[in-house]
């Protein structure tokens, strides 16, 4: 789900934060998507469970089976416990509270864009119609927000200028404990951003104020 950018989780994984078995092969991001596959797996096996996809997503509360807990327990279980550690998967969005039963002093943090560049990005992706991909940006994106409104969740905005998305990118990095170096800033690379959108764009009153709602959030 081409909801959230890779590039802020290059940086964190620069700056040290362990991000396990990713996969770094240049698909449809040059750079990787930095997602754990086999996390990716588990979600989208969760989901099937519920008899949803991350393109149809559940309207119920996600049930999690017995022996999906169980591959869940083992994957966190392969994680360093002695130093800092994350994944970066949208599914995760969709059964969030699972993994907050096994781990609940997460700290999450999150990366959004304009919605109709989320849109476009799934249109050339995966041949979605606009309206699809902008329906599915807004549905994503309210639990996003829900989430923010039980525990404080630093954003960053991907529409950003290069000086204010690092500014972001410092300010989750101070969130989780993670010192800035070098490193941190050698990933953002503006030039591979895709379908930038100007925020003067009209959108309809829903989308416009779960963008802003978005925004004010921002870290």
């Amino acid at each position: 789900m081409r909801l959230h950018d890779n590039q802020w989780v290059l940086s964190l994984e620069a700056a040290g934060l362990e991000m396990g078995d990713i996969d770094r092969a240049p698909h449809t991001n040059p750079k990787g998507n930095r997602e754990n596959r086999r996390i990716m797996a588990l979600n989208d096996a969760v989901l099937a469970d519920n008899q949803a996809t991350w393109s149809d997503p559940p309207s119920l509360a996600v049930k999690w089976a017995a022996k999906r807990i169980a591959e869940r327990d083992r994957l966190i279980g392969e994680y360093p416990s002695d130093r800092k550690w994350g994944f970066k998967e949208p599914r995760t969005l969709l059964v969030l509270q699972g993994w907050l039963d096994a781990i609940p002093d997460a700290q999450i943090v999150g990366s959004f864009r304009h919605p109709v560049a989320a849109a476009r990005s799934l249109q050339e992706r995966n041949q979605f119609p606009l309206e699809k991909g902008m329906e599915l940006w807004l549905h994503y994106n309210r639990l996003l927000l829900d989430v923010c409104e039980k525990q404080y969740v630093p954003l960053i905005s991907f529409d950003s200028s290069a000086d204010d998305y690092q500014e972001q990118l410092n300010g989750i990095l101070d969130f989780i404990g993670i010192s800035q170096s070098e490193d941190t800033n050698s990933f953002f690379e503006p030039d591979l951003r895709r379908n930038s959108i100007s925020e003067s764009v009209a959108l309809s009153p829903e989308f416009q104020s779960t963008y802003d709602a978005l925004r004010a959030r921002v870290v």
